[in-house]
């Protein structure tokens, strides 16, 4: 059975989305505040932004990129990211945008895979872009720095957006953008394995602003808070461009501090913040929270991660606001589920339902036969939000959308015959940590690179605040074996985390004799959770 949304279809937009996001700019809005850094308060007026992007269109038009090139975008959340994203955009181009918590190597697979000719960064992540863009394959050939000018100083030039935006001919005609053209190429696991490029075009992600507009109902006065990465299809759709284009007030933080967090919603008055289950978590259990005026949040969206519904009923009830879950992926620009802020009967702990135009099916995860409803199957869905295809992997694309455009998750759900959806487990063998996705075969390829192991496995098991956190298994060589377990265990978390980002830190290990695989060589994730809870 295809499950459809209970609103009506919307029309999909027919202009690039930096035209569908700033285009009927009024004039009366110039002069009000676009966007603004929480901790500095330096900012854009929409006049002004609008006049950076035309910049930064510009310069990159004079410097030879155009349709199909790639800028990347290594930033924490600031003022300047939509300028960057939307700039980008403008000439032409593909944003590709990268998690700041990069290492210069992760960052250099992402540059390389991209093939970006041009990186924004800020001063802080400097030497990791410095680093990055002088490994083998890397083609950047200019760095671009949010802030101060810097000169010359790494392998490539580095120019400040101030400069940059200072020196270019705005006045030359505008590049020629298709709403089918690629506009943003952000990198995602998918279901399984290493980060792939995720090709979005103008029109998937326009017209998913659309489609999410159910949820949380953002007017022309309302405050958001960029807490959620912007470099995340969840923040650059949900908060800075749903916040954008509806002449909101987009405040950023550049990274997530519970203190620092409250400050700016009670300093900035934040009526919608949208968040993950972890912070869900802190706003319904810290003594923190009491500390600080928050009367003047009205709507909290989770998302990323299922939420429970306790814990939304309790953050609910804790800050007296409406909270709302929704749901999506990368590879569908990315929301196609939501709890709309009109609909208080729907259980907060349920994904909601399906958005306009989209599609939704529940399949038996054997024969791909739609279940009845209140079974479990898998989530598939199909839309115009759907991704184009993961870049340069026909392989990764058809095993993710099938040969009739649906989106195969990976979730199981059930869903209720009035068409309402609970997430119940997970086909995928992604970890989800506070929100951020983990490949089990990126740190299993790691770990093998360590000479005292001779195999390895992760999997994703709660810790005691229920947080999914990645686990190793692992077989020692000989060379290992005399050491003491608990010297060898922390010796392998430390080789991990001088290698990835933060999030991706294995956070326990466990020696055992084997890893079960399969006949076709599979890992049986399965067994080990079973056997890892089984020992405790």
């Amino acid at each position: 059975m295809i499950f459809r949304s209970p609103y009506p279809d919307v029309d999909i937009p027919d202009v690039p989305l930096h035209e569908f996001v700033f285009g009927q700019l009024d004039p009366a809005d110039a002069d009000r505040p676009a966007v603004l850094a929480a901790d500095t308060g330096r900012g854009y007026t929409f006049g002004e932004l609008t006049r950076t992007v035309s910049g930064v269109a510009a310069a990159l038009g004079e410097r030879g990129l155009g349709r199909g090139d790639v800028a990347a975008i290594f930033a924490p959340n600031t003022p300047d990211y939509p300028a960057a994203f939307h700039g980008v955009l403008g000439a032409g181009a593909v944003a590709s945008p990268a998690n700041a918590l990069y290492t210069p190597g992760e960052l250099a697979h992402q540059l390389r895979d991209s093939a970006a000719r041009i990186l924004f960064t800020t001063p802080e992540h400097l030497d990791r872009a410095r680093a990055a863009v002088v490994h083998d394959g890397v083609q950047v050939s200019e760095i671009v720095v949010f802030g101060e000018a810097t000169g010359r100083r790494g392998a490539v030039p580095e120019t400040s957006l101030d400069e940059m935006v200072g020196g270019a001919d705005t006045s030359r005609a505008a590049a020629a953008v298709a709403p089918d053209d690629l506009a943003a190429l952000p990198y995602s696991s998918g279901t399984t394995g290493l980060p792939k490029g995720v090709q979005l075009t103008h029109r998937n992600l326009a017209v998913n602003l659309l489609q999410s507009d159910p949820i949380g109902r953002i007017g022309p006065c309302a405050r958001l808070l960029a807490v959620v990465p912007l470099s995340h299809s969840y923040g650059i759709t949900a908060i800075m461009n749903q916040g954008l284009r509806h002449r909101a007030l987009v405040v950023t933080v550049p990274r997530f501090d519970l203190a620092a967090f409250l400050q700016a919603i009670a300093e900035h008055r934040i009526d919608h913040i949208h968040v993950v289950p972890p912070i869900m978590l802190a706003l319904a259990r810290s003594p923190l929270v009491d500390s600080y005026d928050l009367s003047s949040l009205d709507i909290v969206v989770s998302a990323a991660a299922p939420l429970d519904r306790d814990l939304a009923g309790a953050v609910a009830d804790r800050l007296g606001v409406t909270v709302l879950q929704g749901y999506g992926m990368t590879e569908s620009s990315p929301c196609t589920h939501g709890i709309p802020v009109d609909r208080p009967d729907i259980d907060r702990g349920s994904i909601g339902v399906v958005m306009p135009n989209v599609e939704a099916r529940v399949v038996d995860l054997m024969t791909g036969t739609d279940v009845a409803a209140g079974e479990p199957g898998e989530l598939i869905c199909r839309g115009p939000n759907i991704m184009r295809g993961y870049r340069n992997d026909p392989e990764a694309t058809a095993a993710t959308v099938d040969a009739d455009g649906y989106l195969h998750t990976g979730d199981v759900v059930t869903v209720s015959e009035d068409g309402v959806f609970h997430v119940v487990d997970r086909v995928k063998e992604l970890i989800k940590y506070k929100g951020y996705q983990v490949a089990p075969a990126e740190l299993e390829a790691l770990l093998l690179r360590h000479e005292g192991i001779a195999d390895a496995a992760v999997v994703g098991l709660p810790g005691p605040d229920g947080e999914e956190r990645p686990k190793a298994f692992v077989v020692r060589r000989e060379c290992a074996e005399q050491l003491p377990p608990e010297k060898f265990a922390e010796d392998v978390m430390t080789f991990v985390a001088c290698r990835v980002a933060p999030y991706k830190k294995v956070r326990a290990v466990e020696f055992v004799d084997l890893i079960p695989r399969s006949a076709a060589g599979k890992i049986l994730r399965k067994a080990l959770r079973a056997a890892s809870r089984g020992s405790e």
